[in-house]
Formats: C-alpha cells, structure tokens, sequence
C-alpha cells in the first residue's frame, strides 16, 4: 500500500524539517517489508481567501484533487480521535489488509480541516486537545509512522 503525506503549508530548511525527513526515511525502508511503500510529501499552499470557511474550502479542495483515487483517507484534525500508538498501527494495518491501494495522511492548514471532507475521510485522527504547530505535527505523524512499522514488526522500538 503506498502512503502520502499531505500538507497544507510549507516545512522550512532546519532541524524540524531534518528530524521530520529522518523519521520517515526510517518509516520508507521498515515499512517495505510490511507491503508499506512510502510515496513521500506533498505540500500545499495555504489559502489566502478572506475567511476561515473560504480557506478550508479551497484546502479541502486542492487536497481532494491530490488523493490517490481509490485510497483510504486518514485526516490530523483536532476534532479527530485520538488512539494509542499500537490502535494507530492497527488501523494502517487494517486498511492494507482491507486491499487499499494507497492511504493519503492529510495535515490542514491553520483553519484546520473543511467538514465536508472530515465526512469523506475514513479516521479522523488527533495528536490531543492541544494545539500544536505545523512543523510538530509533521514530526510526531512522521514519528508515528515509523512506530508504527516498528510494532507492526515486533521491534523493540516500541516498549508499552
């Protein structure tokens, strides 16, 4: 199953971006032995319409035309669930196991996430009530995803 990242804004050259890259170049060859083919970032612009609603609406849309078709969506939002790292490698698990093609992971822009594509995504999924900044999320997803490919293997990484 190939995974995307998508996000709505642009990471800058530094140690964020470093630590983000490293996590999922770790992620990219762990997760080959588990049928999870890692297809990379992509970035898109925030909106610059006027209100928040207009802005969500233009992200929703350009992140819908980037979803492979047919994948399954996973969306960070801080409307989303929030599950443990094991409950998070089952759900990747299951969708690959379900005969998805391509899982699309989507990380909104300020404004956070349209309802409309809330609906159309398959998990909601939140990193808790708190807000965190762009550049965080990206690391913790991109962390996560390695986690994920660690206990889905049975590393020791991962100690519960």
């Amino acid at each position: 199953m190939k995974i995307h990242v998508h996000a709505v804004g642009r990471m800058k050259a530094g140690p964020e971006k470093e630590l983000a890259e490293r996590y999922l170049d770790r992620f990219a060859k762990a997760g080959l032995q588990l049928g999870f083919d890692f297809a990379g970032v992509a970035e898109l612009m925030e909106s610059r319409a006027a209100s928040p609603a207009e802005r969500q609406r233009e992200e929703a849309e350009r992140l819908n035309s980037q979803f492979p078709a047919g994948s399954a969506i996973i969306l960070l939002d801080e409307r989303g669930k929030n599950v443990s790292s094991q409950q998070f490698a089952d759900r990747l698990a299951g969708f690959r196991d379900a005969g998805h093609k391509a899982l699309a992971l989507a990380i909104g822009g300020p404004d956070g996430h349209a309802a409309g594509l809330r609906d159309r995504a398959d998990f909601v999924l939140s990193f808790g009530a708190l807000t965190w900044p762009h550049q965080l999320v990206r690391i913790m997803l991109a962390e996560q995803l390695y986690r994920a490919v660690t206990i889905l293997s049975g590393h020791p990484y991962h100690r519960a």
